[in-house]
């Protein structure tokens, strides 16, 4: 039985796992790899740690938040942080959901501004996702925006006031999330994104947001598991 028959019957775990064993297969001897966070992309790092032990691949990794730079030092995946490269080959990563021109939103797991700095050097930019990804417009996913603690409040009423129906990231603990790279993240209600790249834009350039989970025009890209199988969608030349 094949890959794609086997997606027939399977569950929304599983598919995902097939999702990121795909794209492991990207990977070649000699490359830097990114490694991505979430649900989908935990699957392709662990085959990269599969490939390394049972069939002697030799790569170099690059992790995208330090909930992978766990997982990839347990794997024994050799690592070099992003700062000591100079470009990434592949990176493979999920996604919270993809439009059509394959745009799309990031940052669910709250490592989006360390995934798109690991994502402007790569050659190769891959996402790995469940058909339930896929939506005709984005704006149903909250959309983060990853900000500064100093004036958070301040931008905080800014989105207010826009209608963007901001609301603070929280913790298990019930304290405001903080990232990796110690900021908080402000989630977007928007309901639709008519223009991501304005809306890209305009996040951007306000004071304070340091980044925001609008990934456009930078997946070359994307491998969907579906009920009916495999399939791997690219950006159209």
């Amino acid at each position: 039985m094949t890959i794609i028959e086997r997606c027939k019957e399977t569950s929304m775990e599983e598919l995902k796992k097939i999702a990121g064993v795909t794209a492991a297969k990207y990977v070649e001897d000699g490359m830097v790899v990114g490694l991505g966070t979430g649900s989908t992309a935990y699957f392709f790092v662990e085959e990269i740690g599969r490939r390394i032990k049972e069939e002697g691949l030799s790569v170099v990794g690059v992790t995208t938040s330090s909930q992978t730079t766990k997982q990839a030092k347990g794997l024994g995946i050799p690592l070099k942080a992003v700062d000591d490269i100079d470009s990434i080959d592949v990176t493979v990563d999920g996604a919270d959901e993809v439009d059509p021109q394959l745009n799309g939103i990031k940052g669910g797991g709250g490592a989006l501004l360390m995934e798109k700095i690991v994502a402007t050097p790569t050659k190769e930019y891959i996402w790995v996702v469940d058909e339930s990804k896929m939506v005709n417009q984005l704006g149903a996913f909250k959309l983060p925006v990853e900000v500064v603690q100093y004036g958070a409040d301040r931008l905080y009423r800014v989105f207010e006031s826009k209608g963007y129906k901001p609301s603070f990231r929280l913790s298990e603990e019930g304290n405001r999330f903080v990232t990796d790279m110690k900021n908080y993240i402000i989630d977007l209600d928007l309901g639709k994104i008519e223009n991501p790249v304005a809306l890209g834009e305009e996040l951007k350039a306000m004071t304070g947001v340091v980044d925001h989970g609008l990934f456009n025009g930078m997946v070359n890209k994307v491998i969907v598991a579906g009920k009916d199988g495999v399939k791997v969608v690219e950006v159209k030349a």
